[in-house]
């Protein structure tokens, strides 16, 4: 090989310029955010209507939600290789809402204690142990996770009449009659803000993953934002009567 045709190790290597970020990633992150507002939009008037027609409302649509969410927890777990009971697991979790409406949270964690066990004693059967106990977790987490803190929803609208229940009508009279429909939509505000905050501090600040594994989209920022988010609800939900009362 010549001269001419050695490379040059004296000859500095220019790394590339960053590429500008794309057109088309611009185009996906305002029609995500369009689709957020518009399905916002939509569910809004509908979830305040449901919220003060009454506690019968609420729990049809808790129910409805739950078996939904049930529904695609477990086609989830399958994916990962476990096998849920489904017929069991979708019974009890929409069960969970109506013995709570019914009765209290109370029979609703006895029912919640029976789920466990019911659904030990089926895979008593097993032959392998892994199997079993995938199966058993599954399916209780699946009716824990949707099912039992959906069915708080519930308990929430029905607060004064649980405040009734538990301390008598000298307790439940120290709450406004719509003190339940409130503090419901006090919740669902603060997970939406939650939500809303999470997204636009990820999209101004985030750089730090929190699960990328699990969400890649997720950032520790994002994080930050939802958490301030829901606090500044809280904090205007507890200021404002205190300062229209001042006021007055």
């Amino acid at each position: 090989m010549s001269e001419a045709e050695r490379p040059s190790s004296a000859e500095p290597v220019h790394p590339r310029p960053p590429s500008p970020a794309s057109p088309n990633a611009k185009k996906r992150s305002s029609s995500d955010l369009a689709l957020r507002l518009g399905t916002a939009a939509v569910l809004i008037p509908g979830v305040l209507w449901l919220i003060a027609a009454g506690p019968g409302y609420v729990l049809v649509a808790v129910v409805a939600i739950v078996l939904l969410g049930i529904r695609e927890f477990y086609h989830l777990i399958e994916a990962k290789g476990a096998h849920p009971l489904w017929s069991f697991g979708l019974t009890a979790g929409a069960a969970l809402p109506v013995v709570a409406y019914l009765g209290n949270e109370y029979h609703a964690t006895i029912l919640m204690t029976a789920v466990l066990l019911a659904v030990m004693v089926a895979q008593v059967g097993k032959a392998q142990i892994t199997e079993a106990l995938a199966s058993i977790s599954g399916t209780f987490f699946g009716v824990f996770y949707v099912g039992w803190l959906l069915t708080h929803a519930v308990t929430l609208r029905n607060f004064q009449r649980v405040v009734d229940a538990k301390w008598g009508a000298s307790a439940s009279s120290l709450f406004d009659p719509n003190s339940g429909a409130f503090l419901l939509i006090f919740t669902l505000t603060a997970v939406v803000l939650c939500d809303a905050g999470a997204y636009f501090a990820g999209r101004a600040w985030g750089k730090r993953k929190l699960a990328p594994k699990i969400s890649p989209g997720k950032t520790v920022e994002g994080a930050l934002g939802g958490i301030a988010a829901a606090w500044a609800c809280w904090a205007i939900a507890v200021t404002t009567p205190s300062a229209s009362s001042n006021g007055g």
